[in-house]
């Protein structure tokens, strides 16, 4: 899908996008092989034509932050069927608006890892971990997770495009926190976990009350849930707005 995107270029809006699909050119290197495109001046399409090959190079080098910089928030998951086997979903526990990071999870779709704050939360060895992927995947992490992660421990994330599924899902209509999207597109949560929707932090002051493992391990199991959800969700949505973009593909 991102190389059939053409937003990423100056000027060029939704509008001029679709117009441009609407004449038969599909792609990228079905613009450079046209010699002149409806509502593009010979001056535009030879610089736009620059700015393509460098994107090719770009991507053909997986440098996912050169689109990162020039895409929307609402429209980075053009990134996601070209990079979703270097993706990491990500989702933080935090409380004192983000102060205080309690928990960050990671899913590469096959496995989750677990950092817990006092026990293994370690800035050096995320930053070598997220350093593996070329693509970052959260729920609402555009205003919370990432901004609280570069705040209190900064240069911890590295630069790599991000995929924030809360703008994804504006789109195609689903609004709401992660659980009532989950519910609406049919996701299920095990039900002992459901009754910490509103305040899993109640699971870590209770952890910390207590010094009860079975509080810590809850948490665990809500963040892990929290970040294995968002794959099957990426994927729901991705379908979705492509489906869109297709229809107006020739």
């Amino acid at each position: 899908m991102i190389q059939s995107t053409f937003i990423f270029l100056p000027k060029i809006s939704n509008k001029k996008e679709q117009n441009i699909w609407k004449q038969g050119i599909n792609n990228w290197n079905q613009f450079l092989k046209t010699d002149s495109i409806k509502g593009i001046s010979k001056k535009a399409k030879a610089f736009y034509d620059m700015k393509i090959r460098e994107a090719k190079e770009e991507l053909r080098a997986e440098n996912s932050y050169y689109f990162q910089k020039l895409l929307p928030n609402t429209e980075t998951w053009r990134l996601y069927e070209y990079f979703k086997d270097e993706c990491c979903f990500l989702d933080i526990e935090s409380y004192e608006h983000g102060k205080n990071i309690t928990i960050i999870g990671l899913y590469d779709g096959i496995e989750t890892k677990t950092m817990v704050k006092n026990i293994n939360l370690d800035m050096n060895i995320l930053r070598k971990e997220l350093e593996k992927y070329k693509l970052l995947i959260t729920f609402n992490g555009s205003s919370h997770d990432i901004p609280n992660i570069n705040k209190y421990y900064p240069k911890t994330i590295p630069k790599l495009a991000h995929i924030d599924l809360r703008h994804a899902c504006k789109k195609i209509g689903l609004k709401g926190g992660l659980k009532m999207i989950e519910e609406e597109v049919g996701i299920k949560r095990p039900i002992h976990l459901k009754a910490y929707g509103e305040n899993p932090i109640d699971l870590w002051r209770a952890f910390l009350a207590s010094g009860d493992k079975e509080y810590l391990d809850l948490l665990i199991q809500y963040n892990e849930e929290d970040i294995i959800n968002l794959k099957p969700l990426m994927e729901y949505v991705y379908g979705k707005l492509k489906k869109v973009i297709n229809s107006y593909l020739v």
